[in-house]
């Protein structure tokens, strides 16, 4: 069990798939503008990454392995994540047409996004079991929510301040990434 707490932990705050292996800035930079499609956002990728370590530990542990075809993980891995991305957008559109219209071109990024893929081959280089594996994903996919909501909260408080015209707009919002990474850095004493 502690085992467990500690991968959590690591993945959630002291690795941070956003601030701290930069994993995944596409989604974290494009739907932070506001706090309901971050934490929109933040939830689908919970499902997702949670769901994608479980079925490609599965895949791996009792296909890949036996089969000897471990050199095909990468393939597998992103058929895995692109099949439950588009599970995701079809239950999104049918369930919050609004979130799903908010999240607009950011939720098939999901398909692509690194940190998805990262996880999972993370999970297999780590060498996690499957329970291990998707503790790692959730705790993975909780960091990135956290990250994507205080980035949303951030800027949403930056946009009714006076900016400099220098930095209006991507450089702020890169500062802000930058200074929010420093912070984070400070739990890497947890170990």
């Amino acid at each position: 069990m502690k085992e467990l707490l500690m991968i959590a932990v690591g993945s959630a705050l002291i690795n941070n798939v956003v601030l701290s292996q930069f994993l995944g800035l596409c989604p974290f930079l494009g739907v932070s503008k506001k706090m309901s499609t971050a934490a929109g956002m933040g939830a689908a990728v919970v499902f997702v990454l949670t769901i994608s370590s479980l079925v490609t530990s599965l895949i791996y542990e009792f296909i890949l392995v036996p089969a000897d075809v471990k050199y095909l993980q990468t393939i597998v891995f992103i058929l895995v994540i692109a099949a439950l991305v588009q599970f995701v957008e079809m239950v999104l559109k049918k369930m919050s047409p609004g979130l799903y219209q908010a999240l607009g071109v950011y939720l098939p990024l999901i398909t692509t996004n690194c940190a998805v893929l990262g996880v999972a081959l993370i999970n297999v280089q780590k060498s996690y079991g499957i329970l291990e594996g998707v503790v790692n994903g959730f705790a993975t996919a909780v960091g990135f929510t956290i990250a994507i909501v205080l980035m949303a909260g951030i800027r949403e408080k930056t946009e009714y301040n006076d900016v400099p015209a220098s930095f209006k707009g991507s450089p702020i919002v890169l500062l802000t990434a930058c200074l929010m990474a420093i912070a984070f850095f400070g739990f890497s004493g947890l170990k």
